[in-house]
């Protein structure tokens, strides 16, 4: 009988989103992949030091105890031989990883569907863009975003906003076009209307699932944060209530500046549909772009 992954949360991760590659990247960025590649195996026995969404993965994957609950697979541009330093580096953080695809130069995402990810975390915005159409949870990750605190070393944090990422961008839509008042009056009509699903709604569950499913020494905590405030916070709450879905903690900010917030929550990752705030926030804590609704039209 073949290996599946069914059941449980599957993460895939591109090497620079895991590990700190930016110097190396910069002479892939130059156009001479074979002086990239010659530099990697040069670098073979000396371990990347940890990236961004490095915090995000080693937590998540310290939920599986007797049987695996999450699995981390790298799904890469770089090329084979490249592989091997992320995989040593894995190895020698003790992150349990075993999977991994490079493409050299190719676009990787194509793979997220026989993965059946629930998250691809990447910092190339072409592959996080294929990924959200192709119906991925996806992020491009801020790689000068502040590392997670080290303060709750059991407790998964993940911070989400709400329109256009675990919602649709319907009610960001009529903002963007007739101003905030008219979101206002728009959404206390429909306050008792669930608002569909966005491209984080499948990520939100599937944490859920983990959560409802204790695991010694680990806990899993989230919060959605969005420039929502009253009387527009109902129509959030009530649309996470019909899905049945929990968050620990909500922020209504009424237009406030996200990073300060974000920075007393310490997440291990947060996710927002809009740049201003992703650059807001990437200078207190680790984060990235999902290239998805009004706010982010087709390149």
């Amino acid at each position: 009988m073949p290996t599946t992954l069914d059941g449980q949360l599957v993460v895939a991760i591109s090497s620079r989103a895991l590990f700190d590659f930016e110097e190396e990247n910069r002479v892939f960025e130059a156009g001479d992949d074979r002086a990239y590649m010659q530099l990697q195996l040069q670098r073979v026995e000396q371990p990347a030091q940890p990236g961004v969404a490095f915090s995000l993965v080693k937590k998540l994957l310290a939920f599986n105890d007797e049987r695996p609950r999450v699995e981390v697979v790298i799904l890469s541009r770089n090329d084979p031989v490249s592989g091997l330093r992320v995989f040593r580096s894995a190895q020698h953080f003790g992150l349990p990883v075993q999977r991994g695809v490079f493409t050299r130069g190719q676009p990787p995402w194509r793979y997220l569907r026989p993965l059946a990810a629930n998250l691809f975390l990447s910092t190339n915005e072409a592959d996080v863009r294929s990924a959200l159409g192709a119906g991925v949870p996806a992020a491009r990750v801020y790689p000068q975003s502040a590392h997670a605190s080290a303060a709750h070393p059991a407790e998964v944090r993940i911070a989400f906003d709400g329109d256009a990422v675990l919602f649709s961008d319907e009610a960001e839509r009529v903002f963007q076009a007739s101003g905030l008042a008219a979101f206002q009056s728009h959404e206390s009509e429909r306050a008792a209307t669930p608002l569909a699903p966005g491209p984080f709604k499948p990520l939100l569950e599937a944490l859920h699932r983990l959560q409802r499913e204790p695991v010694a020494g680990m806990r899993l905590r989230t919060a959605l944060v969005t420039a929502r405030s009253a009387p527009a916070h109902e129509r959030a709450i009530r649309t996470l209530l019909s899905w049945q879905i929990e968050v620990d903690e909500a922020m209504f900010l009424g237009g406030l500046a996200k990073g300060t917030f974000l920075r007393e929550f310490e997440p291990d990752f947060f996710f927002d549909d809009q740049t201003g705030h992703i650059e807001n926030a990437a200078v207190h804590v680790p984060a990235g772009h999902v290239a998805s609704g009004v706010s982010n039209p087709p390149r």
